[in-house]
């Protein structure tokens, strides 16, 4: 495979030196912004940014020494001149988009470099669905750096991936050009306990001068989060309160704020900043993750960059957290996330920095997008038959797989209930009265029935268990083989036999979500690729995930992006209750606790 890789600083100084004292024309100048120095925190009139090999030669007040006759002029017309925008945690499955169409949707936000963990192929695919990751995103005309994902499973003996992810893996990936650290390590426990692959994995990164990521979804900031800290995870985007902002920036950490499509924890941890006055340079801004409707509708990091700002945020500190500080981190501060010599030159030209039009974009020198149009191709990899062919259920279910017999005799019982808290990852644990009939325990009320599907070793197995928060009504199921992180496939429904159409049909088309109701199909997103991704436009994706949405509604949903709630009920590292292809997990013990607990 031939990567896209970038020239380095050092192998195009000279040619940067040529140009900056106007001895070689530049390639390409853009003349008469405003330079938002992101260093100092000034927005400096009347400058010009002069660019060659698709490095930014000099930032001077006039560059017109740099100007020959095959310089290509962008007029900035007063506008500014900001850094191209980073997002510092996400996952391009999430998207349910290949790297390549995600760039695609992204660059026209501003979006010029993202720190990706594919954690969720790796669960399907292993080390393999890694590579081709990585090596797509080495194609695109943008930064697209890949975090080697650290724990699939997320939670070992708690649920059972496609692959496991071990500390050679780890080892041989941070040989790759495109990978810059460990991806987020979401084994928190493992972690405080001194668990050795835990352990290999995050000396391999720092042997490599790489970063940790982190991920320490507890609200235990005592000797657990202590002990956390001190095994090398340098960064959290799980807090949710500003008293978890400051617990990690307090321990050297960065804390990393995200608006995704359905998490929502700027507001409350950017205070830390904008009320408690902490030092903004240990806060970074990141999506974690947003669905291909939201890019589409909505935006990318320009969406979390003006929420920032809508939340009190100085301006000039939400484009730091969204660039310098990001680059800062992984140690990049060198190549991005400004606008000085001998970065790439990755610039948004914007009328406005509160509003934050995205009125052109720049990335390595070259124009990608104007007005919200995307100018340049996003080149994809031949993804593999094996990557298509990921969804084996065993056999055709049918709704007597998707039974929970009570105790003999009893007329209700007492259930373990997974409780969906809106806008929010973390679930509640709920104990609520469910009836029986026919020696079955029956959905009631905002209850429905939850199932887990094996989906990668053909073996037949589904797990049932409860879920409330939903609000569905009448006979309906929705299914998704996207199912973070060991990514089986999550049914969840008001009727056993719809329940088993819906898995059915996955099955069927080889992966993605599907909404039944009355027994009849009215929506469906394929995602062929690991059951995780579309090699379709984001506008294509987007419109099936709208309709998808609007069966939901219709079916009785009024969650905010109940579909991205949908997907993480199998996520067995965040508290408090979850569901895997072993049993119901109780996150704050990671015990296996019964679904029923005692008769009526």
């Amino acid at each position: 495979m031939e990567h896209n890789t970038f020239p380095s600083w050092p192998d195009v100084a000279p040619h940067l030196i040529e140009t900056a004292a106007g001895r070689v024309p530049a390639e390409v100048v853009i003349r008469g912004g405003i330079w938002v120095n992101v260093h100092t925190r000034e927005a400096l009139p009347n400058h010009d940014i002069a660019i060659t090999y698709g490095r930014i030669a000099c930032v001077v007040p006039d560059a017109s020494h740099c100007i020959g006759p095959d310089t290509d002029i962008i007029e900035a017309n007063g506008r500014y001149m900001i850094p191209g925008l980073c997002d510092g945690h996400m996952h391009i499955e999430s998207g349910m988009l290949t790297p390549a169409e995600f760039a695609a949707a992204v660059i026209p936000h501003g979006t010029t470099s993202m720190f990706t963990d594919p954690h969720e192929i790796a669960n399907v695919l292993g080390l393999e669905g890694v590579r081709l990751m990585h090596d797509e995103a080495l194609l695109q005309p943008i930064n697209i750096f890949t975090q080697m994902p650290s724990c699939a499973p997320s939670a070992p003996g708690m649920e059972t991936t496609g692959f496991e992810i071990t500390a050679e893996d780890v080892a041989e990936a941070m040989t790759w050009p495109g990978i810059v650290g460990l991806g987020e390590m979401m084994n928190f426990p493992g972690v405080s306990a001194a668990d050795p692959q835990m352990l290999a994995e995050m000396a391999a990164t720092q042997r490599a001068g790489k970063t940790v990521g982190g991920h320490y979804a507890s609200p235990d900031l005592g000797p657990a989060f202590a002990a956390y800290v001190a095994g090398g995870p340098a960064d959290d985007h799980e807090g949710t309160c500003e008293a978890d902002a400051v617990a990690r920036m307090r321990q050297g950490m960065r804390s990393m704020i995200r608006l995704g499509s359905a998490w929502y924890d700027v507001e409350t941890q950017i205070t830390a900043i904008t009320q408690k006055g902490l030092d903004s340079r240990n806060m970074i801004l990141c999506t974690d993750d947003c669905h291909s409707g939201t890019l589409v509708n909505e935006g990318h990091m320009n969406r979390v960059v003006r929420h920032a700002i809508a939340c009190g945020c100085d301006p000039l500190v939400a484009l730091q957290m969204a660039t310098i500080n990001t680059a800062t981190h992984f140690g990049l501060e060198r190549d991005i996330g400004s606008l000085t010599p001998g970065r790439r030159a990755d610039v948004i030209l914007t009328s406005d920095l509160t509003t934050l039009p995205i009125e052109q974009v720049i990335a390595r020198g070259k124009t990608v997008s104007n007005n919200g149009k995307i100018s340049v191709e996003c080149p994809h990899l031949d993804w593999p038959a094996k990557a298509r062919q990921t969804v084996h259920l065993g056999k055709t279910l049918s709704a007597k797989d998707f039974e929970i017999a009570a105790p003999a005799g009893s007329n209700s019982v007492s259930a373990n209930v997974i409780g969906v808290v809106e806008n929010q990852a973390p679930t509640k644990a709920l104990k609520l009265d469910l009836p029986v009939q026919d020696g079955l325990v029956q959905s009631h009320g905002d209850t429905c029935q939850i199932a887990l599907v094996e989906r990668h070793q053909a073996t037949g197995g589904v797990v049932n268990a409860f879920v409330a928060g939903f609000g569905y009504e009448g006979p309906m199921a929705m299914a998704s083989t996207v199912a973070h992180d060991s990514h089986h496939m999550i049914v969840v429904g008001t009727d056993r036999a719809n329940m088993a159409l819906a898995a059915n049909r996955l099955a069927e088309v080889g992966g993605g979500i599907t909404l039944f109701k009355d027994g009849v199909e009215q929506a469906l997103v394929e995602l062929p690729i690991a059951g995780l991704m579309s090699d379709q436009p984001a506008a294509k994706v987007a419109a099936k995930a709208d309709k998808l949405i609007a069966a939901m509604v219709d079916s009785g949903c009024t969650l905010n992006n109940a579909y991205m709630q949908h997907s993480l009920l199998a996520l067995v590292v965040i508290p408090e209750l979850r569901i895997s292809d072993l049993g119901l997990v109780d996150v704050r013990t990671f015990e296996f606790i019964p679904v029923i607990e005692t008769p009526k």
